[in-house]
């Protein structure tokens, strides 16, 4: 056979180009919110994926935290801008409840606590709060987040305002000092007929993090179910979250008891999960089996909602932001691996750079915000390329149901694999341009709609597409405890697993910290194949291939050149 030229090549194969449609801007939601099933869908029963973001607002000056940095509405124009279409904005129940706190001001508040520094500031960036009661400054909050679009949570998080949580701070369950049940419903209920009327008041999280010694199975269901019939009551359109036990760790008691309500389609529970909730696990012990073991305890304890049909909010979750903390680190790529994997809703900890007053330290760094000390810039632009392909659905009521595919998550970069052109090899990118792909009883890992297969060709060179995907370099097993390595063999033999270079290539590597060794990280080899139903946003090649496999070695040959 005569030599071929690329042109002849891509002329055999009828090479069509097929523009896809490109996503419009996100839009708001169509409110209110409701629930079906594990899903929580807005007016039309369409999916509407909650990816927050925790503002703090329930510590000693009762005022959301970074005004006196930044004027309100530049802080609604940053949460939008990096990707959140949610606020989690906390406040404690002496806010409503307690004379004391009720009568105060804006400015007295902080006077009080000798925060002169910070009255400027707030003179300066948001003037027409300084003498407002703390409630009414509140609403302001709420009201510039909702000219935004943006979606608000009103988190119960305390009762006495402070730094949250310890076991014997009064606050954690039902009977403690600060914590009286009466008072508390008072406090929802009165919250839930404030924002009666407010839109993009979506939710109200009926309390954070239980804790205690008094901590109990039946008080929980006695006063919970009393907290949320309060708050339907006083305001039906909001969604009613609640939370669990041991530091909202545990809701295992929801397995065989579920709550008893006179209201449906308006349930969430929350759960929050964080690196230290398992002490120094991460750092001490090996990722893969860490992660392995977290996660099914996971699963155990709060991840089985799903399956019974109930949406389950991780509504704090959150790494130190400088990137140097190795518990974190080693955690965040599991938890994102597992919270694409279920698609879940979620609120990150925290957007705070820094705190007015943190347990007596004025001006406190928050090393888990988002945002810096003062409030103007993005603390670490590489995490928000991590959290970024969660911000929208993968699946869900509304979205295709014909388009049901896989995409090829990789947690440590928050990008997908996906492939630019028949030319180039196999890299990460946006997770909205990444193929569809199939992962086959036999398999294989193949492009939905083409005869290509991704393949295991040579150790420490990229991986490729073939249409031959019958061999054991075709092949993919998913192993290891995380259940997040790609392995397959390749021409000897050799057991070998998908990894990332240094340039977002997919190579093929030897399999690394599968066990026992605590040292080691195995970030670039953790993929995860995520179900999805989102439509690529990219222009694609769309090969033809009807007669492919009747093409001659050479030809195969050269067109893998290219």
């Amino acid at each position: 056979m005569g030599k071929l030229s690329f042109f002849s090549v891509l002329s055999i194969l009828s090479l069509s180009i097929t523009l896809s449609t490109v996503t419009p801007p996100k839009q708001a939601a169509a409110l209110p919110l409701s629930t079906s099933s594990r899903w929580i869908v807005d007016e039309n029963g369409k999916r509407v994926k909650l990816a927050c973001v925790n503002w703090v607002s329930h510590l000693e000056v009762v005022v959301a935290e970074g005004l006196s940095k930044q004027p309100m509405d530049e802080i609604a124009k940053k949460i939008v801008s990096m990707g959140f279409n949610c606020v989690r904005l906390t406040w404690p129940i002496f806010l409503v409840t307690n004379d004391t706190y009720a009568s105060l001001t804006v400015r007295q508040s902080f006077q009080g606590f000798g925060l002169l520094e910070s009255i400027s500031g707030i003179q300066a960036n948001n003037p027409s709060i300084i003498d407002l009661p703390l409630i009414k400054a509140y609403q302001a909050v709420v009201s510039s987040l909702g000219v935004h679009n943006v979606m608000v949570i009103l988190d119960n998080h305390i009762s006495k305002p402070g730094w949250c949580c310890s076991n014997f701070d009064g606050n954690g369950f039902f009977g403690d000092t600060y914590f009286n049940p009466d008072q508390w419903i008072k406090g929802l209920t009165q919250m839930a007929t404030i924002f009666n009327g407010v839109p993009n008041v979506v939710g109200m999280s009926l309390r954070n993090e239980l804790r205690g010694q008094k901590q109990n199975v039946n008080d929980w269901y006695r006063y919970m179910e009393k907290g949320a019939e309060a708050v339907h009551s006083a305001n039906p359109d909001i969604l009613v979250i609640l939370s669990g036990l041991n530091y909202d760790k545990d809701l295992s008691f929801l397995l065989n008891r579920p709550v008893n309500l006179t209201f449906s389609g308006k349930i969430v529970v929350e759960v929050h999960w964080y690196a230290f909730s398992d002490g120094q696990a991460w750092k001490n012990g090996n990722s893969n089996q860490v992660c392995g073991r977290v996660v099914s305890n996971m699963m155990r304890v709060s991840g089985f909602l799903l399956v019974q049909g109930w949406p389950l909010f991780v509504s704090e979750f959150g790494v130190d932001q400088r990137g140097t903390n190795v518990n974190d680190n080693r955690y965040l790529g599991c938890f994102l691996g597992v919270a694409a994997e279920l698609d879940l809703d979620w609120a990150l900890w925290t957007l705070a750079g820094s705190y007015y007053l943190r347990e007596g330290v004025i001006g406190s760094n928050e090393f888990y915000g988002v945002l810096n000390w003062n409030w103007c810039d993005i603390r670490n632009s590489s995490f928000l390329q991590q959290i970024s392909a969660l911000q929208s659905p993968f699946q869900g009521p509304g979205l295709s149901d014909t388009n049901l595919h896989k995409v090829i998550f990789h947690p440590s970069t928050g990008l997908c694999v996906q492939r630019k052109s028949m030319i180039e090899p196999l890299r990460l990118g946006p997770c909205n341009d990444s193929d569809a792909w199939r992962y086959t009883p036999q398999k294989t890992l193949s492009i939905k709609g083409t005869y290509f297969c991704l393949q295991a060709d040579e150790l420490g060179k990229p991986a490729k597409l073939g249409v031959i995907c019958t061999d054991s370099n075709s092949k993919w097993d998913i192993i290891s405890d995380s259940k997040m390595h790609l392995s397959s063999k390749i021409a000897n033999g050799t057991a070998i697993c998908l990894d990332v270079d240094s340039n977002n290539t997919i190579v093929i590597n030897t399999c690394k910290c599968l066990s026992r060794d605590n040292n080691c990280d195995p970030g670039s080899q953790w993929f995860k194949l995520v179900n999805s139903t989102r439509s690529s946003t990219m222009a694609k090649p769309t090969i033809r291939m009807s007669s492919i496999l009747d093409l001659e070695p050479p030809v195969m040959d050269l067109l893998w050149k290219f």
